[in-house]
């Protein structure tokens, strides 16, 4: 039997998208949250943060989700290392923060705002660091918070189970993310004895998906080994950072008529507009656009 991987983007959102609780355990074993801090449920938010703003800086996130408590979990798979990820990141939180707020009410009613960030990539010099915790914290006495904004970054390729004390399931959960390829056909009989983790190899079952899926599956990895040459290629040659931007500004074009062609597919084989925003962020203006 072969699995997908589950770090493409719509696997990562068929397991973690449409099942809250898989997602409150990855939630709960990753984020630094004291044990009277844990996620008792979840609730699902709409995904676009940014409908109507240009390209260039439009960005989707993978997961959205609110506890009982009213605390915010915006949840990412990257790929792909940029030095604008970090900013797109706090500009997603702040907006999911900000947001929180409707007209007349105190801001004592804001709850925090936690990003968890999973990197298939490296940033950090450190190669035994791949765990990165970040508050807005007072620099002369680390020890006084602002509360509002937490975000974790977690650097997968650097993760290694045997070198960490971590908690078991933290391991488990960054083994499922890091362990499980296209080419996997068995898995470690470890990660199948948790119910959560169980479950969750099962929705990465080939079987599983339908053709179309199968086929933006494949799409997303052409995607990204697009992206990849691109950004190697302007490395290795040394070009301008002009000549890069403008580069990747082609990529994004392309990427956005990938997502089209995806969308097409899909309406052609009648799937629903909300299935084709999850698998492709398109807005829902958009699909149906496509669909005239």
């Amino acid at each position: 039997m072969r699995y997908l991987d589950p770090k493409n983007d719509l696997t990562f959102k068929k397991v973690f998208g449409e099942h809250p609780h898989i997602l409150k355990s990855l939630l709960n074993a990753l984020l630094p949250l004291n044990d009277d801090e844990q996620i008792v449920s979840l609730e699902y938010l709409p995904a676009e943060l940014m409908p109507c703003i240009p390209l260039k800086k439009n960005t989707v996130v993978d997961v959205r989700c609110v506890d009982k408590h009213g605390r915010q979990f915006v949840v990412e798979m990257q790929m792909l290392w940029t030095d604008s990820f970090m900013s797109r990141v706090l500009f997603n939180s702040s907006k999911a923060y900000v947001k929180q707020l409707d007209k007349g009410e105190d801001y004592k009613s804001l709850q925090p705002v936690y990003a968890l960030n999973f990197i298939d990539d490296t940033f950090d010099p450190d190669p035994k660091v791949f765990y990165h915790h970040y508050q807005i914290v007072n620099i002369q006495n680390t020890n006084k918070q602002l509360k509002g904004l937490e975000f974790v970054f977690v650097e997968l390729p650097k993760f290694r189970p045997q070198t960490i004390n971590q908690k078991k399931l933290q391991v488990l959960w960054l083994r499922f993310l890091t362990e499980i390829k296209d080419s996997t056909t068995t898995i470690n009989e470890e990660l199948m004895q948790n119910p959560e983790l169980r479950e969750a190899i099962e929705y990465l079952q080939e079987s599983a998906f339908t053709q179309t899926e199968l086929y933006a599956y494949d799409k997303y990895w052409d995607m990204i080994r697009v992206e990849r040459t691109i950004i190697e290629d302007s490395l290795s040659k040394g070009k301008m950072e002009g000549k890069m931007e403008g580069k990747l500004e082609g990529k994004m074009e392309g990427k956005m008529e990938s997502k089209i062609e995806m969308a097409l597919i899909m309406i052609a084989a009648s799937e629903a507009n909300e299935k084709i925003n999850q698998y492709t962020g398109l807005s829902f203006e958009k699909i149906d656009e496509l669909r005239k």
